[in-house]
């Protein structure tokens, strides 16, 4: 289970519309699936369709998680026309079986959803969201 705090949640929700038409994304830190902070990255693939991190930033943002303690739980990104489900693409770039997979469609922009997943050698396993 991946607990968040509704201010992260809306957080994140306002970092993916603010990158539209492109995907967003992110790292979650914490401990024991409890989202502590969340840290917005930049989308070096400017994409509708895809994200990918730059690697000098995610290293510094993957050291700062680790200086101040926490656990990199989570990945987020969106998703702007499509459900809040793996892509193809997504799966190639799973490389962090412990970590949840946090997807934010923005569908329906009025109504943002959140799924958090699993991605264990191509598996997904979906895992519950709580948002308190």
């Amino acid at each position: 289970m991946l607990k968040i705090k509704k201010y992260f949640f809306e957080q994140i929700v306002v970092h993916c519309k603010q990158e539209a038409p492109n995907e967003a994304c992110g790292l979650l830190a914490g401990k024991d699936g409890e989202v502590a902070k969340s840290y917005e990255a930049i989308n070096v693939d400017k994409s509708p369709e895809s994200f990918l991190m730059d690697p000098k930033e995610q290293l510094k943002l993957t050291k700062e998680i680790r200086n101040s303690g926490l656990d990199m739980i989570g990945i987020y990104h969106s998703h702007l026309a499509s459900e809040a489900y793996p892509s193809e693409h997504d799966l190639r770039l799973a490389f962090y079986p412990d970590v949840s997979y946090v997807i934010i469609t923005l569908k329906d922009k009025n109504k943002p959803v959140i799924r958090s997943f699993k991605i264990t050698e191509g598996r997904i396993t979906e895992e519950e969201v709580r948002i308190e």
